[in-house]
Parts: C-alpha cells; sequence; structure tokens
C-alpha cells in the first residue's frame, strides 16, 4: 500500500507541477508580468504552504522548534537539493534581475531572520516587519515587471484567457499539495516499515518530501524553457518561508526557543543555510548558464549536510 500511496504522489506531483507551469505562463503574458515575477509570488508562495501550515500549527501547539527547523531546512533543501538537481537535467540561463534584485533580498531576509533569532525568540514586532517588509517587495517587483513588461514568450503557450489559466494554477496547487502529501505518507510509511530512525526520516524522507513541489515545478519550469520561473520559485520560496512562514507565525504565536535551545539552530543549521545562499552568488554570475557543475556542487553540499545530520542521529 506505501508503494502504491508513493507512485501515485508522484504522479499527481508531475501532473500539478506542469498545470501550475502552464497556468502561471498563462497569467504572465495575459496580465504583462514577467514570468520572474509570478514565480517569485504565486508559485512560490504556493508551494511554500505545506511550510506555512505546519510551521503555524507547530508554534501553536508548543513546538516552536519544528517551525523554525521547518524553515531552516526547506531553505538549505530548496538552493542545495532543488536548484542542485533541476540543472543537472536542465541547465538554466538566471535572468539580471536575479542577481541584482532577487538573491540580495533573499540574502538580506536570511541575516535579518539570523539577528532575530540570535536572542532564542521570534518577537510579535519582529514577525511584523518581515511580513511586512515583505509585502512592500511583491508590490514593487509587481509594480516594475508591470512598468516595464518585459514578457518572455513560450510558443509551446497559447493564448488562452486569463480565467482558464487561473484555473490551470488552481489545479496545479491542489495536485501538488496532495501529490506531497500522499508521497511523504507512502515513503513515510516504507521507512517505518523497513525500521528506519525517525531522526534520518526527517532529514531525508520527509526534507525531500516537502521539496518535492519545488523540485517538479522547477523541473517542469526548465524543460518547458521558462527558466525564470524556475530559479525565481526557489529563491521566492525561500523568502516568502521566512518573511511570511516565520512572520506570520510570531504574528500569530511569538517564537520561543529558550525552553528547548536555540544552538542548534544558530551554530550549525543557520552557518548552512547562510554558507549556501553566499555561495550561490558567484555561481548566478560565472557562466553564462547555471549548469552542471554548478548543480553537481549544490547537490554534494546537500549531502554533506544530510550526512552530517544523519550521523548525528544514529
Amino acid at each position: 500500500m506505501e508503494f502504491l500511496l508513493l507512485i501515485l504522489g508522484l504522479t499527481v506531483l508531475v501532473v500539478g507541477g506542469e498545470f501550475l507551469v502552464k497556468g502561471a505562463v498563462g497569467i504572465a503574458r495575459n496580465l504583462e508580468i514577467s514570468p520572474l515575477v509570478i514565480g517569485l509570488t504565486v508559485v512560490s508562495f504556493g508551494t511554500s504552504a505545506p511550510e506555512l501550515l505546519v510551521s503555524l500549527q507547530a508554534a501553536t501547539e508548543g513546538s516552536p522548534e519544528i517551525a523554525v527547523g521547518n524553515v531552516i531546512g526547506s531553505n538549505i533543501a530548496n538552493l542545495a537539493l532543488v536548484l542542485g538537481v533541476t540543472v543537472l537535467i536542465f541547465p538554466i540561463i538566471v535572468e539580471r534581475q536575479t542577481k541584482l534584485i532577487d538573491w540580495p533580498v533573499m540574502m538580506l531576509a536570511t541575516i535579518f531572520f539570523y539577528i532575530f533569532l540570535s536572542d532564542g525568540e521570534i518577537k510579535l514586532w519582529e514577525g511584523i516587519v518581515l511580513f511586512s517588509s515583505l509585502i512592500v517587495f511583491v508590490a514593487w517587483r509587481i509594480r516594475k515587471s508591470r512598468k516595464k513588461s518585459k514578457l518572455i514568450i513560450d510558443e509551446h503557450v497559447d493564448n488562452e484567457s486569463t480565467f482558464l489559466a487561473v484555473g490551470y494554477l488552481m489545479l496545479g496547487l491542489i495536485g501538488l499539495y496532495f501529490g506531497s502529501e500522499w508521497f511523504v505518507d507512502g515513503a513515510v510509511g516504507i521507512a517505518d516499515y523497513l525500521d528506519v530512525p525517525k531522526g534520518v526520516i526527517g532529514v531525508t524522507v520527509v526534507a525531500f518530501g516537502t521539496s518535492a513541489p519545488e523540485l517538479v515545478v522547477s523541473c517542469v519550469a526548465a524543460y518547458r524553457k521558462q527558466s525564470d520561473i524556475s530559479i525565481g520559485t526557489l529563491i521566492g520560496s525561500n523568502i516568502f518561508n521566512i518573511m511570511a512562514v516565520i512572520g506570520l507565525t510570531s504574528i500569530v504565536s511569538p517564537i520561543d526557543l529558550s525552553g528547548v535551545g536555540v544552538s542548534q539552530f544558530l551554530n550549525f543549521d543557520m552557518y548552512w543555510v547562510t554558507g549556501i545562499a553566499v555561495a550561490l552568488l558567484p555561481m548566478l554570475y560565472l557562466g553564462a548558464k547555471f549548469g552542471r557543475f554548478k548543480g553537481a556542487l549544490l547537490l554534494v553540499s546537500y549531502l554533506l549536510y544530510v550526512s552530517i545530520i544523519v550521523s548525528a542521529n544514529i
């Protein structure tokens, strides 16, 4: 049964990813917004919705370490695992705006996250700062995109109505939600059957499962020559995870790690998420494409991170 659930989840993920990209590109064309901005906003927000729900539930139920760990682990997986695998399959061309605007915003959000977390608590006002900054960034990005009207045309996309494009987008989001849930349930069931330690399951199976929507969307986008959606989805997802997931969670219930310890996050995990984000910058600038060698380096860094976590939990 677990194997069938795993296969069903993977199938729904792939189909959902295809619908999501098709709908996102259609909306971008009809509203004269660049696909990159759609990737940074609608697509990345949609693929990060599970992280938001998990973090809100964890914080309100008295498990703040899960809320923070969920965001840190997802951000590491997005850049090191998902981007690494995507460019290993389909090398992509990075847009100039990604280098000059989106990466700096992601890096700035990561730095603020570290600063706010350094005292062991993310307070209400800090959450407001994070979430309001996201609203300002998204509004400015959309306005700038519409003003320039720099569209990337995909000959495989028909001039469908905005209503139909939104329908594709919604079908894609629904498919990604249920597909990732079934995939994780099936994978965890198999791991339980094989008597794999829970800590190992968390950093491998569950981490991969929660990053599966971003992985599928990025691969589909790169395959359809919409590389701006691919890289925009991942960077946008990391921005969303910090500014919206952590921001909204701390607004609903301030995140207090003083009782469970914050040293693990500050002295290990945050170093990894910050280091990978910093290492991404020269990769974006060196060479005309984000190719397979860079993807291999990112993937190796993720495997090294996971191996260290696994060895510490066995």
